[in-house]
């Protein structure tokens, strides 16, 4: 009897813990309807979940996706390889991503995705993760959300 008890209870904190860590679930991707956007990859279990991240003033956009990494502004256009996305050591995988980018003259661009309510400051939009694009001694900051 006292081994029957202990292998359903053995089962049922077992499943407990599967079922409440989000790291062994699949991520649900969310989508908005809004203008201005820059596309990413969540980090669970091979799930892709492209979001699309934009700023204003001066306007910028990334859009990042398994095709690959795309920084534009209305002037110009830069296109990376697809790299993952570093995560924050200890955090849900979703909270923080990093996005290393190798640019012209091996210059390393940085693209930070934030989980956080974010406002582009011209709308009254509201967005679900807070971005920053570092590309030299410029840093622009935006706001993204799910395709």
């Amino acid at each position: 009897m006292t081994k029957k008890i202990s292998t359903v209870l053995l089962a049922g904190i077992t499943a407990t813990l599967i079922l409440s860590n989000p790291s062994s679930a699949n991520t649900v991707n969310k989508h908005f309807d809004n203008n201005n956007f820059l596309v990413s990859q969540a980090t669970n279990r091979g799930n892709s979940q492209e979001l699309i991240v934009s700023g204003t003033e001066p306007f910028w956009s990334v859009t990042v996706s398994r095709k690959g990494i795309v920084y534009s502004t209305p002037e110009s256009r830069q296109n990376f390889p697809y790299v993952a996305p570093l995560t924050a050591s200890g955090r849900p995988a979703n909270l923080v991503r990093v996005y290393r980018l190798r640019g012209r003259n091996n210059a390393i661009n940085t693209l930070v995705i934030r989980e956080g309510s974010c406002s582009d400051g011209m709308s009254d939009t509201k967005y679900p993760y807070s971005a920053i694009y570092i590309a030299g001694n410029t840093v622009l900051e935006g706001c993204a959300r799910a395709k």
